[in-house]
């Protein structure tokens, strides 16, 4: 499989990377990791929703290769000032320790740490290093890299999991038992499932997945990622545990007041949605907003599924954009910086939605828009968006991306 030109940048930077830290990846594997864009439902995955999106082309590049002991070696060249990350297989820091809490290398600790303790017998280590292009909030960077490692430790020692969504649990189990991160399913699931050309559809009831085409005369359209430039702290630092926990709470008080229910998402119904706000939603108007926001997202989901399979692409992102508005004032979960992109671009002609992406606070905004207007939405924030955010004049980006395989594995390069 030959790369692409990106891939070939990549593959430069991660060798020189690799010379210049003594770190031996002759001979070894490259595993590249995508990026994720949610259609919907944002913030829904921990709620109990139906998930749909796709995988994008930014991507977490690692070269690996068995390290012929128990030694992990590891290096980002993103991250070059964290050095080389060397330990043995076994011997880690603790779980949401102090020393983990600002260097990257609390991911692969973190795996180390959950594959032993589900079981999994861990006898040889790597040798490898990353670089990554993923933007730094609102794209999964974090579960595309968790994945890299887990799937690369797996090669090197010779596991194979049972099913793929094994996989995401462990994912998942990396950033909520070891790092502190109450991340949920969502971003695991659209990265490892994710397939070139199609979108991504996950029912958490049979947790089963669905590939779904675009259908037949949809207009030309690209998916528009607005980096606003902005540093998220992570999601354990965020307004997102926040609503997580607001969303559990409610859950709690609905099942104390006898009704028999395991998230917000089993509130699908008119009826018992209007008993529960009529119950409930003065006494806790906060929550029952977090509620709302659920609830009217679920009634859009098979709508917008409906449009992608009939190629109706203008209902797609007006779903999108309605999402956004709901994520805004009934979650209560987006940024200052975040909804300034999305005002900025929701003026161009062509834009068919937008909206915040990932945890909230920080980070980065989506849109869907026709491939005739993309050069004016670049021109619109270009123009716009350092006026307001001057702040982060020279650290925004605005990408392009294609809908691509979640997980490549390329052998013989290196």
């Amino acid at each position: 499989m030959e790369l692409t030109a990106e891939g070939q940048a990549a593959l430069d930077i991660i060798v020189k990377a690799a010379k210049d830290n003594h770190i031996g990846v002759k001979g070894g594997k490259i595993r590249r990791t995508s990026s994720r864009f949610c259609l919907g439902v944002e913030h829904g995955d921990y709620n109990g929703t139906e998930l749909f999106g796709v995988g994008t082309d930014r991507f977490i590049w690692m070269a690996y290769k068995p390290s012929g002991g128990k030694k992990v070696r590891l290096f980002s060249a993103n991250f070059p000032d964290d050095g080389v990350i060397e330990f043995e297989l076994g011997n880690v820091p603790r779980p949401k320790s102090a020393e983990i809490a600002h260097t990257w290398g609390r991911f692969p600790y973190g795996i180390d740490y959950i594959l032993r303790r589900e079981g999994f017998k861990l006898a040889q280590g790597i040798d490898g290093v990353l670089y990554g292009n993923i933007p730094g909030g609102g794209m999964s960077r974090s579960a595309s890299l968790s994945l890299n490692l887990i799937l690369s430790l797996f090669d090197a020692n010779d596991i194979e999991a049972k099913n793929k969504t094994d996989i995401v649990d462990l994912a998942q189990a990396v950033e909520n038992d070891y790092i502190g991160s109450p991340c949920g399913k969502l971003d695991q699931t659209m990265v490892l499932f994710a397939r070139e050309g199609m979108a991504t559809h996950y029912n958490p009831a049979d947790r089963s997945i669905d590939y779904v085409p675009i259908g037949a005369g949809a207009a030309d359209f690209r998916i528009v990622v607005l980096d606003t430039g902005t540093d998220r702290p992570g999601l354990e630092k965020s307004t997102y545990k926040i609503r997580r926990d607001e969303c559990e709470k409610l859950v709690s008080i609905l099942q104390k007041a006898g009704y028999d229910i395991s998230c917000l998402a089993d509130i699908k119904d008119d009826g018992f949605y209007e008993k529960i706000m009529g119950g409930f939603g003065k006494k806790h108007p906060d929550l029952c907003d977090r509620l709302k926001y659920i609830f009217s997202a679920q009634k859009r989901f098979h709508e917008m599924l409906e449009a992608w399979k009939a190629g109706d692409i203008e209902t797609v992102g007006r779903i999108f954009r309605t999402d956004g508005l709901g994520l805004r004032d009934d979650y209560k979960i987006s940024g200052s910086e975040l909804e300034t992109m999305c005002d900025i671009v929701r003026t161009v002609p062509g834009v068919l939605g937008e909206r915040m992406l990932g945890g909230g606070d920080k980070g980065a905004s989506g849109a869907l828009v026709r491939a005739e207007s993309v050069e004016e939405v670049k021109a619109a924030v270009e123009t716009a968006y350092p006026r307001s955010c001057p702040a982060f004049a020279e650290k925004y980006a605005v990408h392009v991306c294609k809908v691509v395989d979640g997980v490549r594995l390329y052998e013989e390069l290196l």
